[in-house]
């Protein structure tokens, strides 16, 4: 690990945290991510390898423990307290971003945009049987993703396998965004166009409602969460 030979606690913690990737496996962890695969998913692009080398150090560091699987078939992983911790860093982080960075085309990786739907998904409101969802990302004819809508894990996967489809969904990566962000809502991009659920009316309607916008909407310029968090200046008497 390179260092920056100074004492000094933010020199001290980028050793560590700012390492490539490292931040995004942590939120990942923080996510509910507990085995590398799901880590790996949240963080399209990783090379297996590097993300097997980052859990080495957060090991070794005291950031995160592990422990084979239950399976028998790799290993899963979870924050130690000190982990855990860094949520006030990832949190802060996020939100700067928001109020302060402007999302780019290449910023809108349709793998990683739809996995972090599955972790927006308010399990307390699923059904009790598994609702599939295919996503149709229609920049990007051919790729697909199907969200499994179950407790208590909802899951992304890139293949059918052979799952009943409930729902689908026509969007581009962009339109989910905005709706995280409550940019525009479910039902205004569904009137637009920019989203179209074929499906049962009733499932459709109810779908829109187990996804939870992003924590970060509020700290997003532009955004109705964001507009409702601003302090209102008092009327002039």
């Amino acid at each position: 690990m390179r260092t920056y030979g100074q004492f000094c606690p933010i020199a001290r913690t980028s050793e560590l945290f700012a390492e490539r990737w490292t931040p995004l496996i942590v939120r990942n962890l923080l996510a509910g991510c507990r085995t590398f695969t799901d880590i790996r998913q949240g963080a399209p692009g990783i090379p297996t390898a590097l993300l097997a080398q980052r859990l080495t150090a957060l090991e070794r560091h005291g950031i995160i423990t592990s422990e084979p699987a239950p399976s028998g078939r790799g290993r899963c992983y979870d924050l130690t307290e000190k982990g855990r911790e860094l949520k006030t860093v990832t949190d802060a982080m996020g939100q700067w971003g928001a109020r302060w960075l402007e999302i780019e085309p290449h910023h809108l990786e349709p793998a990683y945009v739809l996995w972090v739907t599955t972790k927006l998904v308010d399990v307390d409101r699923l059904p009790e049987r598994t609702v599939v969802v295919r996503f149709d990302i229609v920049d990007r004819p051919e790729e697909r993703a199907w969200l499994i809508l179950r407790r208590p894990h909802p899951e992304l996967c890139s293949r059918g396998l052979g799952h009943t489809e409930d729902l689908i969904a026509r969007t581009d990566a962009g339109c989910l965004v905005d709706i995280h962000l409550t940019r525009v809502s479910w039902d205004d991009a569904l009137r637009s166009g920019r989203l179209a659920l074929d499906g049962p009316t009733d499932l459709a309607r109810a779908f829109t409602g187990w996804i939870r916008p992003s924590p970060f909407a509020a700290s997003t310029p532009g955004t109705a969460a964001a507009r409702a968090a601003r302090p209102r200046t008092p009327a002039p008497r």
